[in-house]
């Protein structure tokens, strides 16, 4: 028998070749593993873990209650970001509820405040005083913003920012409690308003609080005092000293704004600093302030004349060149009778339009076509916004198409439809972007239709358009009994992994 498979049988080590037959130790083990001293890989020996690395991983690892508070504070924070990012949207396209216009006031003294969401154009803008937006609102207006200057103060985690919303909060109630009927406790308590408005509202901030200590130590003590006139007095103070607060931090907002203010226009800077502060104007709520959004309020029955537009029209019938033949004016209030679906607005964003006189011009009295157009909004679920939105908080509004409706009653030549070109300015051509991050480039979208009308042209936004058939997204270009309807909606874009 071969001696290294004798000894493997008896557990002797295997003996070298030179003299296997010399071997005859029993001192291997046959189920060890053989040595071999090329291959061997030795581990380096570990210390023990120290008892301050044990304690700072534990302190690194949150427990499950913790977890849960960050994250409910992250979607706090979250949740208050695209709160205030909307109001700027908002303010900035002129369709500004009361509440956009007080969060878009503390923007200038928000140091939570995202720079990416500031635009350099914010400093020129007016904004009303805080003061002057409760000013101008009905009991079911107030309600509306106490509701959502709650949901600020709740998300609000900024000392300075809590103060600004714990304010608003007191003059609110306030402003709610004086448009309520009062009975004869509410009237008793008017008759000597004077008396507290002389002795309160000259006294600044510390003033008021060492009053309110006062009055509080008064309230408690055993003295015969009547309870009920300190008890209004105190609740008064209080709404004084959220004024004092109020002025103290739209002060700081003044001071911000003419710092901002004075590298881009001094002499406007100079104008603000000398001035008492912000703005007292208030625009009327319930009809917004831009050109886009601007809906009117109709003239009653009584006042209006036969020559009158429609309700709700009247922005429309400009003065001019305009056509205001019949037939014009007949086709023009059937499209008006049609009204605006939910996720439409009127359109009015009418550019000039720069050339040379027409050749008819001197044997036609050139005059401008009327139209009435609409705008289509909605929200766009795409991944991005259905990660970071929900229904409750809906991404802001973008514009997804558009539907013009333009009238040629009295065209010369009726057997020339009128047409329409995309007009990109600066030598941008199609696909090209020069707008800055967050926002959409826009053209010019021209209408030609020959004599007696003149070009007309409106700003709209550059996407690619869709041309399918479908019936919710259909596209529409057509010239039938005097009026050109073009309807299109923008392509949707779908984001691939």
């Amino acid at each position: 028998m071969d001696p290294g498979r004798q000894a493997m049988i008896n557990g002797w080590k295997s003996p070298s070749r030179s003299n296997r037959s010399n071997r005859s130790s029993r001192d291997r083990d046959i189920t060890a593993p053989r040595h071999d001293p090329n291959s061997r890989i030795s581990k380096l020996s570990r210390p023990p873990p120290s008892k301050a690395s044990t304690t700072s991983n534990a302190a690194r690892y949150l427990t499950q209650d913790e977890q849960s508070e960050q994250f409910i504070a992250d979607e706090d924070k979250f949740v208050l970001k695209q709160a205030k990012k909307k109001a700027d949207i908002r303010v900035r396209e002129h369709r500004a509820k009361p509440i956009d216009y007080l969060a878009f006031n503390l923007r200038f003294i928000d140091t939570d405040r995202d720079v990416f969401d500031d635009n350099d154009a914010d400093v020129e803008m007016e904004i009303p005083a805080p003061e002057a937006v409760l000013e101008g609102l009905d009991e079911a207006q107030l309600k509306e913003l106490h509701e959502d200057i709650k949901s600020y103060h709740t998300l609000e985690i900024n000392p300075r920012n809590k103060e600004y919303w714990t304010a608003l909060l007191a003059l609110c109630a306030d402003r709610r409690q004086k448009l309520k009927p009062q009975g004869p406790e509410g009237r008793a308590v008017t008759s000597v308003a004077t008396d507290v408005d002389r002795i309160l509202s000259p006294k600044t901030y510390e003033q008021l609080e060492a009053l309110e200590k006062q009055i509080r130590a008064k309230l408690q003590s055993n003295e015969p005092i009547d309870t009920d006139y300190w008890g209004e007095l105190l609740k008064s103070l209080l709404v004084y000293k959220a004024k004092a607060q109020l002025k103290k931090l739209c002060q700081a907002i003044k001071e911000a704004r003419v710092e901002l203010l004075k590298t881009r226009d001094p002499e406007r800077a100079k104008a603000l600093e000398s001035s008492d502060g912000l703005p007292r104007g208030m625009p009327k709520f319930g009809q917004s302030s831009g050109k886009a959004a601007t809906r009117p309020v109709a003239a009653s029955p009584a006042t209006q004349n036969p020559s009158a537009p429609p309700p709700g029209t009247a922005r429309f019938a400009t003065t001019g060149d305009e056509d205001f033949s019949q037939a014009t004016k007949a086709m023009y209030e059937r499209e008006v009778a049609r009204g605006v679906e939910e996720n439409e607005e009127i359109f009015t964003a009418e550019e000039v339009v720069s050339g040379a006189k027409p050749q008819w011009a001197e044997k036609y009295r050139p005059r401008k076509p009327r139209y009435f157009n609409r705008v289509q909004m909605g929200y766009e679920w795409n991944k991005y916004n259905q990660t970071h939105y929900d229904h409750d908080n809906p991404p802001p509004k973008v514009v997804q198409g558009y539907k013009f409706n333009i009238f040629y009653p009295d065209l010369i030549d009726k057997t020339k439809a009128p047409t329409f070109k995309i007009v990109r300015e600066h030598g941008r051509r199609r696909g090209e972007s020069y707008a800055p991050a967050g926002e959409e480039d826009t053209c010019l979208i021209r209408f030609t239709a020959g004599p007696p009308y003149e070009d007309v042209a409106f700003r709209i936004v550059d996407r690619e358009w869709d041309y399918s058939a479908k019936r919710d997204r259909g596209f529409r270009s057509s010239f039938d009994k005097g009026i050109l309807q073009l309807h299109f909606q923008f392509k949707k874009v779908y984001y691939r992994k």
